[in-house]
């Protein structure tokens, strides 16, 4: 009993130690917005002397943040709901439909995980240009959708192959079209799979400096990362402004992973056990 007791403790210790070290970063994040460009120079590690909002309010007055905000949104939200609905109808096509291009289709996708789209970067630029989508946040959201795919048909076949076939059986007895199985019955049951989804992408698009910058150049249509390019000068750097950035992009993804963390981690361990 003592010895487990001794290993439990450990194991808390160890969880307490990486947990401070994950969230150190954030916390001095938040506390460099809320300090001049002197203090952080000078103190860079302490608490702010005089706990202030200016680099807030200047970050507001120096850069159309809500734009690059509400345009980050925007691609993310779509992004990832497109790749959610074409990966789970992919997904259920290649777990339960039979047919001897099955492991051949599944292939495809998993190449677009081997891969790096970057390096086709210039045949991609002229094909937006061609489609005349350049400076359009669809150009963006299509590129998502392709990166994202593939990881998620790889997450969402494997957890369709987890679920017993009897409750498709007992839904087409009912009469339930295959559409209807997948949205009505599966659905429901792969959440924590979805979530795992949903998380890993947004992280991916919300955080993708990149194709923003080779896309979209109108400042109207630029996202966050891209759009917070503005605050870095040839000859010095608002840090606190920057930090302060820095700090409202981070939200939503916080915000997020808490709210979806328990689906989340389902979904990474789904099947280990199995």
């Amino acid at each position: 009993m003592k010895h487990s007791l001794g290993i439990r403790i450990v194991q808390y210790v160890i969880a307490f130690l990486f947990a401070v070290l994950s969230l150190y970063p954030i916390f001095l994040m938040l506390l460099s917005s809320l300090k001049t460009n002197i203090e952080i120079f000078k103190n860079p590690l302490a608490l702010p002397d005089v706990w202030s909002l200016a680099a807030y309010r200047k970050l507001l007055e120096q850069v159309h943040y809500f734009d690059y905000f509400w345009n980050s949104a925007a691609v993310s939200i779509i992004s990832v709901a497109l790749i959610i609905v074409f990966g789970s109808l992919a997904s259920f096509y290649i777990a339960r439909f039979s047919f001897k291009w099955n492991g051949a289709l599944f292939f495809y996708f998993l190449l677009g995980m081997m891969i790096p789209i970057k390096l086709g970067i210039v045949p991609l630029f002229m094909l937006m240009k061609n489609l005349q989508l350049l400076n359009t946040q669809l150009s963006l959201i299509l590129v998502y959708v392709a990166i994202g795919l593939p990881l998620a048909v790889l997450i969402l076949t494997g957890f369709f192959r987890t679920l017993p076939k009897e409750l498709e059986e007992a839904g087409r007895i009912d009469g339930c079209s295959n559409l209807n199985i997948l949205v009505r019955i599966i659905a429901p049951l792969m959440r924590p799979a979805l979530g795992t989804v949903m998380i890993m992408n947004f992280i991916t698009v919300w955080n993708d400096f990149f194709f923003p910058l080779i896309f979209v150049q109108e400042e109207a249509k630029k996202t966050i990362p891209v759009g917070m390019l503005t605050l870095f000068s040839e000859y010095s750097t608002d840090w606190s402004v920057l930090f302060a950035g820095l700090t409202l992009s981070s939200l939503p993804m916080i915000i997020l992973f808490a709210v979806a963390s328990k689906q989340f981690m389902e979904g990474m361990t789904a099947g280990a056990v199995k």
